[in-house]
């Protein structure tokens, strides 16, 4: 296969820059979707925590507006980090992103992955400013790039979209999972499905579980702990309201930045969570370390298994939970993240995160925050403690448990299976586009692999 030296604005039809300037006042609850730098991850496009904008100031916005098939690089917060723009969005806009539209050379999928791995050094070499650092356009103009023949493009393509394709095709399963058991929850402890139907006649176990419980046994054994009436205020009689404080076994704020710097992190040891790790529920990768000196000396905000843990600082909304099997005994949590260790003799640590999980939830949590400057709760403790949850009782609390633990161990073996084929795929990739591991062996490595 014959490789050619050449820069992406040689290749590119196009390279231009999404928008710049200020945007809250012109976002809105729904519209064409707006894509920030924390919606472009390294190969995909999220929309968690996506924005919108109206029709009309996106038609304004032509020189930002994307496309299938474009190539973004994020410009500030991480840069370089790019994706393909995915068929299914097939309309969107954008800020603070590098735009490159490839010609007939450049394959955009084959772009992405050069500029995700082994255009590092250029970008590092060429981001500027002084307050806020970035990657210019400019500079991406002149990013050297070592590409072969399109054929051998598609070739390359062919066996890094493989494990890609896989690793997407868990992401959406996972996030499958998770929509099942939000369900649950939302039918049970928010709707009281089982309960009402129960009121409205109904004696088919399934049917009173509304489907959600499809074996006939487990679904009669679901069914028998639910009430059968209201009542005055509306709740399923016998459940309560309780505190969060009333469950608790802990809640611990992150050390003061005084005691946790960036003089303190490693290349491995205690992972240290941080908003990113909590960017899509819980992402156990991508961590800085302290040393296992410096995580006993703030063995204070230390997160172990099942505990549950929170942004107060930043991105508020972010919820996620140390599942079961996750890579490391222990965490500490950073500066701006809380942790709270349920008691589970009260309550199940699944189902307390499911209702922070849930809107009724989400809005108490962020009920709290408030102040210029970065967003951030108030009183960070004081406030989760005081939270009020509707409590069924510890017995309905763990069998919901187990039925949403069947659902996150198929989502941890998946998980799993995606970090193993995204660490085979950074093997391969810079040897296959630098031209030193021939298709042949690559191909020969991933079938072994299988």
């Amino acid at each position: 296969m014959n490789f050619k030296n050449t820069k992406l604005g040689d290749v590119a039809e196009e390279i231009t820059v999404g928008h710049v300037g200020p945007m809250a006042s012109e976002y809105v609850t729904s519209g064409i979707p707006f894509l920030r730098s924390q919606n472009v991850l390294p190969f995909n496009i999220t929309t968690n925590d996506i924005r919108y904008i109206t029709p009309t100031f996106h038609a304004r916005l032509k020189k930002s507006s994307l496309r299938p098939g474009d190539v973004v690089i994020v410009r500030t917060g991480k840069p370089g980090t790019c994706a393909v723009i995915p068929d299914w969005l097939e309309e969107a806009n954008c800020s603070d992103l590098v735009i490159v539209r490839c010609g007939k050379r450049a394959h955009p999928r084959y772009v992405a992955y050069w500029v995700n791995s082994l255009a590092a050094h250029h970008i590092s070499g060429h981001i500027v400013g002084a307050v806020q650092q970035h990657f210019n356009v400019g500079a991406a103009r002149q990013m050297p790039v070592l590409l072969p023949e399109f054929d051998g493009q598609l070739r390359i393509l062919e066996i890094l979209g493989s494990l890609d394709d896989k690793i997407e095709l868990n992401r959406r399963m996972n996030e499958t999972l998770e929509a099942m058991s939000q369900a649950i929850f939302h039918d049970w402890f928010v709707d009281f499905g089982p309960t009402r139907r129960k009121m409205e006649g109904a004696t088919d176990p399934v049917q009173i579980m509304g489907g959600l419980v499809t074996n006939a046994a487990q679904a009669q054994q679901a069914a028998s702990l639910f009430p059968t009436t209201l009542g005055d205020d509306g709740m399923p009689t016998g459940w309560r309201t309780r505190k969060v404080a009333d469950v608790a076994d802990r809640v611990a704020m992150g050390p003061f930045g005084s005691r946790i710097t960036k003089d303190n992190f490693v290349s491995h040891g205690v992972p240290v969570i941080r908003g990113k790790n909590l960017a899509e529920g819980f992402i156990d990768h991508d961590f800085v370390y302290l040393t296992r000196e410096k995580a006993a000396e703030l063995s204070g905000s230390q997160a172990r298994h099942e505990d549950i843990i929170f942004t107060h600082r930043g991105t508020l909304g972010q919820v996620g939970r140390i599942y079961p099997g996750s890579r490391y005994p222990a965490y500490v949590v950073s500066q701006s993240q809380l942790l709270l260790s349920v008691d589970r003799t009260q309550t199940s640590p699944l189902f307390l995160y499911f209702f922070f999980r849930s809107d009724d939830g989400l809005r108490k949590w962020l009920a709290n925050s408030g102040g210029a400057g970065v967003p951030a709760i108030a009183q960070p403790t004081r406030s989760l403690k005081s939270i009020e949850f509707l409590d069924p009782g510890s017995v309905l609390a763990q069998h919901f448990d187990a039925c949403a633990r069947v659902l996150e161990h198929r989502a941890c073996s998946a998980r799993r299976e995606s970090e193993t084929l995204g660490s085979m795929r950074d093997l391969l990739l810079p040897k296959l586009m630098s031209g030193e591991l021939r298709l042949r062996d690559a191909e020969a490595q991933l079938e072994a692999a299988q």
